[in-house]
């Protein structure tokens, strides 16, 4: 477990942990299991300084493109490098082999781009509003669950889509019903963080399940497209499924 906390703040954060001293499938799925919580530090650094600049008087837009910029500084941009690697290989013509080799390249084609200015945007536009009504509690658990995103791509039922990379290293590493607990202890957290911030008790298992949704979607995509998942598509769920999360917490009817 503790070699799992390593993996999760290491893969997930800048903050300096050192590396994990065994990396097997069980320490793959302690770290998957214990993302959310290793991101809750940056998530709240995120949206404090989003709430921070709302206080002062700054437009929420503002406030939510600066809340960005922190989760991008922290966490090395990795996660929206793999959405990006992602959308560009599920664009490109070919096999899964094809669409494999466009996702390992380091440039970013024009359906990334595109795909990256509109996640970002929604995402600092949620984040600025939910900031702006000070709701922060609920901003920064709604970031830090969705990177529960994780245990659905490294279930046991889901395939590696290469024999190298990330994906291979945590794929099948987390049970489905660990994978089901995390899930049901999301919806009770966001729904504590909701209550917190005036929401109705439904409010919280709604913005989950629109998570879950999304993401699950977009990994039956991944595997019908490069037969499994990867590194870049561990990613491109975390992504998915903050956006999906962050606009169904500023379009519930319990705002």
């Amino acid at each position: 477990m503790k070699d799992g906390w390593r993996l999760a703040v290491g893969t997930c954060t800048v903050l300096p942990i050192g590396l994990p001293g065994v990396l097997d499938r069980r320490t793959a799925g302690w770290g998957m299991l214990l993302a959310p919580l290793a991101f809750l530090p940056v998530a709240l650094a995120a949206v404090g300084v989003a709430w921070a600049l709302a206080w002062l008087g700054a437009p929420e837009q503002i406030g939510g493109l600066v809340a960005v910029g922190v989760v991008l500084l922290g966490t090395r941009a990795i996660h929206v490098d793999g959405l990006a690697d992602t959308v560009d290989g599920l664009g490109s013509g070919g096999d899964a082999e094809r669409a494999l080799s466009v996702m390992r390249r380091s440039d970013i084609g024009p359906m990334g781009v595109v795909t990256l200015i509109v996640t970002l945007g929604l995402q600092a536009v949620a984040l600025g509003h939910l900031a702006g009504r000070g709701e922060w509690l609920l901003g920064a658990v709604t970031l830090a669950a969705s990177r529960a995103a994780l245990t659905l791509g490294a279930r046991q039922s889901v395939p590696a889509a290469r024999p190298d990379g990330l994906g291979v290293a945590v794929a099948g590493s987390v049970d489905t019903p660990a994978a089901a607990f995390q899930w049901l202890a999301v919806c009770i957290v966001l729904t504590v963080a909701g209550l917190a911030d005036g929401r109705p008790w439904w409010a919280g298992v709604a913005i989950a399940g629109a998570g879950f949704a999304a993401a699950q979607l977009m990994l039956a995509k991944c595997r019908q497209r490069l037969g499994g998942v990867a590194g870049d598509v561990l990613g491109c769920l975390v992504e998915v499924a903050a956006t999906t999360m962050l606009v169904m917490a500023v379009t519930n009817p319990g705002t």
